[in-house]
């Protein structure tokens, strides 16, 4: 009787998120007309959402790195945190590869795409990075178009309250008072979540159900389940690696709400908050999580890897080119690791990325609106391993830098702030 009592205590709030979607996806498959009223619902709790997003990023990341006691510790955590990206990109990209040529998504498919009118961008790469890392403006950092360049000016912010000592210990202050704010804002905003999810997964239904069952079925029956292992498989064996079956057991004690939250919201920034307090009661240090999970959002998309190799793939057996040579395929791995990890942080990055695509293996204009669709269609668990990839990343960040002992070190901790209270 305590033990179940205690379940439902730890997962009340997850296992209501979860039953409000259920109820969603009935509604929407049973009932489609009722979708439409309630999709305000959805649409008010995601834009509460998104609406505390700029200054809880902001004050995440300034606060974490004000807070560290060298400047040192703050580049040993960017140094491993990009490895980290960088390794699970790859990883992967290489799984979409091998799936891809042992079931093609496109074979089959009728060819005869409409075609795209779409303003041509023409910019350098060095343009492209400037516009990506930067603003011209204070006030367009407000908004998370620029979220690159937030995380940017956080961290300078935070340096330089850090370096400046006593001097600056009231801005210091500051910042660690204002993240505790928003991430109680957050919690507020979330008392809308079961119902505003279920709202969302409603409409998701009715949108997205039948073109699941039509002509994109092929390319959607190979990603949906790949990355539904990924996510189980990949997980378990980077949350092992991370902190062994102590790790593996807290991560998935605590992963349920992020999880939901990314799938239902389709955004890795709005998960963001659920993905610190998970991170949190897992035990990653506070200085780490902080710091990779808010541009994690922005620059790990292990989800987007594998559907960019998907959309490569799908659009070369459209249009009936050869996608088995060894350039051609070591070619859609590289992007796909470009368009996981640089492009989705610059503003319109999804478009961005499949216009790259098209431009890099000279596709004819009709490849835009096959790769756009499958954008759309694949968004939902991309988005949840995108985003619960982030948390991973922070184990393993956290691996990287505590030793195999930092998750003992970690509660030990946090059982002497709790005794100094």
């Amino acid at each position: 009787m305590e033990t179940r009592q205690s379940f439902l205590k730890s997962y009340r709030f997850s296992l209501i998120l979860l039953a409000s979607m259920v109820v969603g996806c009935l509604l929407g498959h049973f009932r489609p007309s009722w979708a439409e009223p309630i999709k305000p619902i959805g649409d008010m709790f995601l834009r509460g959402l998104f609406m505390i997003i700029v200054p809880m990023i902001y004050f995440s990341i300034a606060s974490a790195v004000a807070a560290m006691s060298s400047t040192f510790r703050l580049l040993r955590i960017l140094g491993s945190m990009m490895l980290v990206f960088t390794a699970t990109g790859i990883v992967a990209a290489a799984i979409m590869l091998t799936a891809v040529q042992w079931f093609p998504p496109a074979q089959g498919f009728a060819d005869g795409a409409a075609a795209v009118t779409l303003p041509a961008q023409h910019m350098s790469t060095f343009e492209q990075v400037l516009r990506a890392f930067t603003t011209g403006d204070f006030v367009e950092l407000l908004s998370m178009r620029n979220t690159l360049a937030l995380i940017v000016f956080a961290i300078l912010t935070g340096l330089a309250a850090s370096a400046g000592g006593d001097s600056t210990r009231a801005f210091t202050a500051f910042l660690r008072a204002g993240n505790e704010v928003f991430m109680r804002v957050v919690r507020y905003v979330m008392f809308l979540a079961p119902i505003g999810l279920g709202a969302y997964f409603a409409n998701l239904v009715v949108k997205y159900g039948d073109v699941l069952v039509g002509a994109y079925g092929r390319a959607m029956l190979l990603y949906y389940p790949l990355t539904i292992a990924y996510f189980f498989v990949a997980f378990t064996v980077y949350t092992f690696v991370a902190g062994g079956p102590r790790g593996l057991k807290r991560f998935w004690s605590n992963i349920l709400p992020p999880s939901l939250t990314a799938l239902a919201t389709g955004s890795s920034y709005v998960t963001i908050p659920a993905n610190l307090e998970a991170a949190g009661q897992i035990g990653v240090p506070v200085d780490i999580r902080e710091t990779v999970i808010p541009i994690g959002a922005t620059l790990h998309m292990e989800g987007s890897c594998l559907a960019a190799v998907l959309k490569i793939a799908f659009v070369f057996g459209v249009f009936h080119m050869d996608f088995t040579s060894p350039e051609i395929i070591l070619k859609a791995g590289g992007i796909s690791l470009l368009v996981g990890m640089v492009v989705s942080g610059i503003p319109g990055g999804g478009i961005t990325g499949e216009v790259l695509i098209m431009t890099l293996f000279g596709l004819p204009p009709e490849a835009l609106p096959l790769m756009n669709a499958i954008g759309n269609l694949v968004d939902p668990p991309a988005t949840l391993v995108n985003a619960i990839g982030d948390n991973v990343s922070s184990m393993l960040v956290a691996r990287v830098l505590g030793g195999r002992g930092w998750m003992k070190k970690s509660t030990d901790l946090a059982k002497e702030q709790t005794l100094a209270a």
